[in-house]
């Protein structure tokens, strides 16, 4: 769970989250949306505790991110926008260097990136240094590397660019199985279709405001998703 209480967020004088307050209940897959600058990968750097913020709380399954990170670091992974990894190293590598930072046993490590690389496709490539990769595929380590360790919470930043179709589907998924196993996903998307069909729940920010927030089918009622975000998004 992951629960966002009055967060307040300042640049100098500008204020770029404006006392945000929701919550991300165990078993949703939350869809997170708004305009470029809206302030989604603000508020997804306080969630995963990268940046700090001014005001509010923000609890991961009960504890502060602010006052216990690391307890709350324990039970997430995060995917960024863009997949800023360690080139020199081979993904393989890569992988199981996040592996022990989470303290995972050699077993379930050889289990899930086994797994994740015949679900990825790249089982042929986990030798290979990520320097020689495509973005597509540098995605998809990062994705590897966060699913690797079998997270409470997953927190991803536009997780599905740059991946190919099959990939896709295949991420989709397995946040669909996730979710059945009690996980928490929160994720932001500029793909809102993908969003009104996957999610069960949605929030719609705004220049730091939250205009919308709720179950998918009350928020979108008988309108698309597109529809209402370009609507509220006037």
């Amino acid at each position: 769970m992951i629960e966002i209480r009055d967060v307040v967020k300042k640049y100098g004088d500008k204020t770029v989250l404006k006392n945000i307050t929701f919550t991300v209940n165990d078993g949703d897959i939350f869809a997170f949306i708004g305009h470029n600058g809206a302030g989604k990968t603000t508020l997804i750097k306080a969630i995963t505790g990268i940046h700090d913020f001014d005001g509010g709380e923000i609890l991961i399954n009960g504890k502060s991110i602010q006052k216990e990170p690391i307890a709350c670091k324990e039970e997430m992974a995060y995917v960024p926008d863009n997949p800023e990894l360690y080139d020199n190293m081979r993904a393989i590598d890569f992988i199981n260097f996040i592996c022990d930072m989470y303290g995972v046993s050699q077993e379930k490590r050889e289990k899930n990136i086994k797994k994740y690389a015949k679900v990825f496709e790249l089982e042929n490539n986990m030798n290979d240094t990520i320097d020689s990769f495509s973005h597509g595929m540098k995605q998809k380590v990062a994705l590897m590397a966060a699913l690797a360790h079998d997270p409470k919470v997953l927190i991803m930043d536009e997780p599905f660019v740059g991946l190919d179709p099959k990939a896709v589907f295949d991420m989709k998924e397995i946040m669909r199985q996730m979710v059945k196993d009690g996980k928490t996903i929160f994720f932001s998307t500029h793909i809102l279709d993908v969003a009104e069909k996957l999610c069960t729940r949605v929030a719609i920010i705004k220049k730091g405001e939250l205009i919308k927030v709720g179950n998918m089918k009350t928020v979108k009622g008988d309108k698309s998703l597109e529809k209402i975000f370009l609507e509220l998004e006037k």
